[in-house]
């Protein structure tokens, strides 16, 4: 009988095994899958211009370059380039802080809303917001520039308020994150919210007193992702700020800088380092505040 026991425990455990190196490895192949496109533009962005070793147009590509190979100048050039990547990053900066600010707000009131205060239709027009998910976002830009031209925002008498206006307005909601934050709220028990009623107290002081501090972590990632998204914003900065190129963000920037030599080749080494200055503040930031996005996730109850 104890040999049958023992034989069955050692199966479970071969079993548990191979799942567990299963996971691993799907997890490995997924990680590198991620990995290589930013270690190719890294080791783009330290080659030289030529054919030969180290070079960016050598054939076959080199895998692997030795410190004493790296092109550091690629970084100076870009840095030092024609292209005003410091008003770029002031300009992405100040567009990130507000528009954020606005989504925060506008996704703190409607959660609570949604979560906690009664009112007549009040599932039924959260389930029409939800629905609106299934919408492209590109297929609201054509009213979103109406309406922003219609305000004057938009045009050659564009001021530099007139730009930060367009490019933060029409994106100080989200309806993602409002399910995102409702969730967090629906978490927290009810008995709290009548106890603060019998006490007398209002419900925007409820709100910031006893819900905000609770959902903090759901907040901060909210904060997290919704500045990284507005970095890597390119459409509509593109289209808002066609007539005036020094209220561009820094993906716009990027896109519109001619990296081409004398003989008109790409040079995709430079192009590339300017990649990577755009990209490590935003890998900087995730790698921070990683752990408040995943505390963030977990608090609102969408794993997986």
């Amino acid at each position: 009988m104890s040999e049958v026991v023992y034989e069955n425990e050692a199966k479970i455990r071969r079993r548990q095994m191979v799942v567990k190196f299963s996971i691993y490895a799907l997890l490995t192949a997924f990680a590198i899958f991620i990995v290589i496109p930013f270690y190719w533009m890294i080791l783009t962005s330290l080659k030289n211009e030529g054919f030969g070793t180290g070079g960016v147009f050598r054939t076959p590509p080199e895998l692997w370059l030795r410190p004493s190979q790296w092109e550091i100048n690629n970084y100076i050039l870009v840095i030092r380039g024609e292209v005003p990547y410091g008003r770029f990053m002031l300009n992405t900066v100040l567009v990130s802080a507000i528009s954020t600010v606005g989504t925060v707000v506008t996704t703190i009131f409607a959660s609570f809303a949604f979560a906690r205060l009664n009112f007549r239709g009040r599932d039924l027009f959260f389930m029409v917001l939800i629905a609106t998910m299934m919408i492209p976002g590109e297929m609201f830009v054509i009213t979103n520039y109406l309406t922003v031209s219609n305000l004057g925002w938009v045009g050659r008498e564009q001021t530099f308020f007139d730009a930060v206006m367009a490019m933060t307005l029409p994106f100080m909601t989200s309806i993602f994150y409002i399910f995102f934050l409702r969730q967090t709220f629906k978490t927290i028990p009810n008995e709290l919210y009548y106890a603060a009623k019998v006490d007398g107290t209002k419900d925007f002081m409820y709100l910031w007193k006893i819900m905000v501090p609770i959902a903090k972590p759901t907040i901060i990632t909210i904060t997290i992702l919704n500045a990284m998204g507005t970095w890597n914003a390119f459409i509509w900065p593109n289209l808002v700020t066609q007539f005036n190129a020094s209220y561009r963000l820094v993906s716009n920037g990027l896109r519109g800088a001619s990296y081409v030599d004398e003989a008109g080749r790409v040079l995709y080494n430079q192009q590339m380092a300017a990649a990577f200055v755009v990209t490590l503040p935003l890998l900087i930031v995730f790698l921070l505040l990683k752990k408040y996005i995943m505390r963030g996730v977990s608090r609102s109850g969408i794993k997986g």
